[in-house]
């Protein structure tokens, strides 16, 4: 059996340094959703442009032989943004009270999966982050629900939900501390 090449990780702060390898990973991850207005590329790529153009802008991406891998980036959110308010119920204030990292996007290429590239590039881009908290949102179907408990492994609890765009799913908001060791699986 063939080893697996090196995953090289590398960390970006300007958008325009990695965008089309941001385009590029997600095109084939969402490739079965991509019909839906929501997740077409054209959508994804004013999101990408958005946040990152936001404060605390980070993006992780893996790298094999050169070709990105898997992905990773967020940004920090504030009490009083767009992010909470539309986070029903509203989270306490133990949570919006001080900035917390929104890691916004994670994809791994199918071919890519299973071998723990998510989880090296997820605490990855937590291990660089200050903010006490971390905070994602999740369709809870995905994957016939196999990503929502795979963050709930990371150590991820839900605390509400949001629909972000009127084209966008109801999803559930997770979050956990920066600093906590998830759970391997």
């Amino acid at each position: 059996m063939t080893p697996a090449p090196a995953i090289e990780l590398r960390s970006f702060t300007d958008l325009d340094a990695v965008r089309g390898d941001l385009l590029d990973v997600y095109a084939e991850v969402r490739a079965p959703l991509l019909h839906l207005a929501n997740y077409a590329v054209s959508s994804f790529g004013e999101r990408l442009d958005r946040h990152g153009s936001e404060d605390g802008f980070q993006a992780i991406l893996a790298y094999a032989a050169g070709h990105p891998v898997g992905y990773v980036y967020g940004n920090r959110i504030e009490e009083g943004d767009r992010y909470w308010q539309r986070t029903d119920p509203s989270p306490g204030h133990k949570y919006t009270s001080h900035p917390v990292v929104a890691l916004k996007e994670i994809g791994v290429r199918p071919a890519w999966r299973g071998i723990g590239v998510a989880q090296s590039i997820h605490d990855a881009f937590l291990s660089s982050r200050d903010e006490p908290y971390v905070t994602l949102m999740v369709n809870p179907a995905a994957g016939n629900g196999k990503i929502h408990a795979l963050y709930r492994a990371w150590g991820y609890e839900d605390i509400g939900h949001s629909q972000p765009s009127p084209a966008s799913p109801r999803l559930t908001v997770m979050i956990r501390p920066t600093t906590q060791q998830p759970t391997h699986v």
